[in-house]
């Protein structure tokens, strides 16, 4: 059974300090003054040090049910934590794709909330609540009984000792409503993205239909590159791990929005030192590391409209003459379509 409590954020000891300063002034305090609100956090623990390893009776994937107790129209923002520990084996030694997903109870469907790169056998502990990644987008599945999955891509017996904490800041919101739908979804495990710069037979393109009362529309893009694919790029960065790229995601035959698969400071992660190639920089991404997420805003919601969505890889060929075991590139990719209103909707249709 998961924890939850609730604190509010502003500690005691600044009030008091606002009080000595306000009568220093002779600023006088009045039972008629409007009083501070105070946002109001639940915490809701979830997984617990929960092992995940590879063989011997262990799991790289577990699940769960947990109460989470805030109705989304009363839900400000809400962020995730993922705390690692160290097993009695120790820590597993590589940078592994890891990720946590809720399920919709109505279609069954996983959405991927947020994904990390586990370090290079160490724990997080220099961040001290973990990694963070916001997930108010998700705010109408993280309501009442949720089911979540936690998945480490870990192909030890020592693994990790994972934990999951939410805090839900409950307050005015920007929108009470919110509605989400899978577009693309290619993120089981690193090496099941996207097959790149080769023939594949992954579907890129989707029609999505945005119910009616729409007041905002968005993409929500999670993507990280795998393999040590040839040609590598004129510096020695081999694909997709370390190749830097410009990715677009093209709206009605028109590029709309961009993704720069670049560097983002491997070297100044606060987890640090690891017992690996931890500092040098991939391709958007870093070992020890929550995985950026992509969020792109239209200008107009596009109410009760439908619009063409593609995902366009740079153009790159492998020519499969890297000296590596496996001499494909790989893209794991993740994309949503979240809308939002004043009012109740309904989920947007992808086909």
């Amino acid at each position: 059974m998961n924890h939850i409590y609730m604190y509010n954020a502003r500690p005691h000891w600044i009030l008091l300090t606002l009080t000595i300063h306000m009568l220093s002034f002779g600023v006088a305090c009045s039972d008629n003054e409007e009083s501070i609100d105070e946002p109001l956090i639940h915490v809701v623990e979830t997984f617990k040090d929960v092992r995940h390893a590879f063989g011997e009776g262990l799991s790289q994937r577990h699940e769960g049910t947990f109460h989470f107790p805030v109705a989304p129209e009363n839900v400000e923002h809400i962020r995730m934590f993922v705390k690692l520990r160290c097993p009695q084996q120790g820590c597993n030694a590589w940078d592994m794709f890891a990720n946590i997903r809720v399920q919709d109870p109505d279609t069954g469907t996983w959405f991927e909330t947020g994904r990390y790169i586990t370090p290079y056998g160490v724990d997080n502990s220099a961040l001290t609540k973990g990694f963070m990644v916001d997930v108010t987008d998700f705010k109408s599945l993280l309501t009442g009984d949720v089911k979540l999955q936690s998945f480490v891509e870990v192909w030890g017996n020592d693994g990790w000792l994972v934990s999951v904490n939410f805090e839900i800041t409950e307050g005015t919101p920007d929108y009470p409503y919110y509605q989400v739908a899978e577009i693309l979804d290619h993120a089981e495990w690193s090496l099941a993205g996207v097959p790149y710069g080769e023939e594949h037979d992954f579907v890129l393109d989707k029609m999505v239909s945005v119910p009616p009362g729409a007041s905002q529309t968005k993409l929500r893009t999670i993507i990280t590159g795998w393999g040590h694919a040839t040609p590598a790029d004129p510096d020695g960065r081999p694909c997709a791990e370390w190749c830097f790229r410009t990715h677009h995601v093209w709206i009605n035959e028109q590029a709309m929005f961009t993704h720069e698969m670049g560097p983002i400071g491997c070297e100044t992660n606060p987890v640090q030192p690891q017992h690996g190639n931890w500092a040098p920089d991939r391709a958007g991404w870093c070992p020890g590391m929550s995985v950026s997420v992509r969020t792109n805003t239209f200008d107009a919601p596009m109410a009760g409209e439908s619009f063409h969505f593609q995902y366009v890889f740079e153009e790159w060929t492998n020519d499969f003459m890297s000296t590596a075991d496996n001499k494909h590139a790989y893209y794991a990719i993740s994309s949503y379509v979240i809308v939002k209103s004043d009012t109740p909707l309904a989920v947007p249709e992808v086909y």
